[in-house]
């Protein structure tokens, strides 16, 4: 995208229209301006000069918290079905998909 580009309300209806959401002609005005206040703040991000600057994969510097494995018992008998809205015999039954 370049700097003057600019989302129309045609590419909101569109969008709206894949995500199988009914907009209002209302809404469709609010979300074009919103798309295109945020193409204005990408641009401004885009003037900012990074040279010399590495990337961030993240804001925090984050590690994983690991703790030891320890062999436990397992859940046996009826204890993992006790929640499940349907089962049958000693499997959680789902509703079919196809």
């Amino acid at each position: 995208m370049g700097k003057d580009r600019r989302v129309l309300i045609e590419e909101v209806r569109h969008i709206a229209e894949l995500a199988h959401i009914e907009l209002t002609e209302e809404e469709e005005a609010i979300f074009t301006e919103q798309f295109n206040r945020i193409l204005e703040y990408f641009s401004k991000i885009d003037e900012v000069d990074t040279e010399g600057v590495p990337p961030t994969y993240h804001v925090l510097d984050l590690v994983n918290v690991y703790r030891d494995d320890e062999v436990e018992e397992s859940l046996g008998g009826d204890e993992p079905l006790r929640n499940a809205p349907k089962r049958e015999g000693r499997f959680f039954r789902s509703p079919r998909i196809v």
